[in-house]
């Protein structure tokens, strides 16, 4: 078993120092064991619950289920690649949606009618794995190293991943725009998260609402060198998880209501949202249908 420090389990979860050699002293946290002074934590150690937890929906209770028993045609399988599809698709994958579902259903590619980008292919097989991720962390505490876990796991074996300036799992070296507009300099980038996290926390209880408005600053501040939206709608759907809200999947369909949405959000908050809840009504739709209750 590999183990951690008190220090990065506390950056992990976003909580103290203080609160992490507590939580190992009271015995919260399973494996955790004393050396000299120092604290040894299990890498994979959860955060232990404080309070009321919150109750497992029914659409994330099936997720769970069907992932598990790794069921077939079901909900967990249908949003592994409508949302990939669909999230890829929105940054410019080639591939289509029957080759998304082949590669998710047998691991492998079938190739026809041109060449096809590899990037594509790993991109895609990364996503489903951070849809896994997602799943089972669904009520983890949102944190940088939470975030910067799931760009590590989409961005992972990409050629992007082998040029000496692209950070895999870390912010942003070198300035980047989007849509044409400026984002945050590199050297703001840590700060300007941690302050949108903050204020997201603030409150102890979320709506769709807060959550459409974390994404839009997120994506506003631009943290990563590429793979900023996908990480950003990963996001989405958590919260939406965590919180017990219908998710919802930007079908490559409402792309430019989206994009507008994000544009002028600080403005006119209505786009986004309808834009937001008009894909709920499209993943409602598809609840009812595997008579799942929302």
């Amino acid at each position: 078993m590999e183990y951690i420090s008190v220090k990065q389990y506390a950056a992990k979860y976003g909580i103290s120092e203080r609160t992490a050699r507590n939580y190992c002293a009271i015995g919260k946290i399973d494996g955790a064991f004393l050396v000299g002074k120092t604290w040894n934590v299990p890498k994979d150690a959860v955060l232990p619950s404080r309070g009321k937890k919150l109750k497992e929906s029914p659409l994330l209770a099936a997720l769970r289920e069907e992932k598990a028993s790794r069921m077939k045609g079901g909900i967990y399988h249908r949003v592994q690649i409508d949302f990939t599809y669909n999230s890829n698709h929105i940054e410019g994958s080639k591939l289509t949606h029957d080759q998304t579902r082949y590669i998710f259903e047998t691991n492998t590619i079938g190739i026809g009618g041109g060449a096809i980008n590899v990037d594509d292919i790993i991109e895609t097989a990364n996503h489903f794995r951070c849809i896994d991720f997602i799943i089972d962390n669904a009520e983890v505490r949102l944190t940088e190293f939470f975030i910067k876990q799931l760009h590590e796991m989409l961005k992972t074996g990409t050629a992007d991943s082998r040029k000496e300036w692209f950070v895999v799992g870390d912010y942003k070296r070198l300035p980047n725009e989007v849509g044409g507009m400026e984002t945050t300099p590199p050297r703001e980038v840590h700060r300007q998260v941690k302050a949108l996290l903050g204020e997201y926390y603030k409150k102890k209880v979320h709506a769709i609402d807060d959550i459409i408005d974390f994404h839009q600053q997120f994506e506003a501040i631009h943290p990563f060198q590429d793979g900023n939206g996908r990480v950003g709608r990963l996001i989405m759907f958590k919260e939406c998880l965590a919180w017990g809200i219908v998710p919802f999947i930007i079908t490559d369909e409402l792309k430019m209501y989206y994009y507008r949405g994000l544009r002028e959000w600080p403005t006119v908050r209505g786009y986004l949202l309808d834009t937001c809840l008009t894909a709920q009504d499209l993943f409602k739709a598809m609840l009812d249908y595997f008579k799942i209750k929302y």
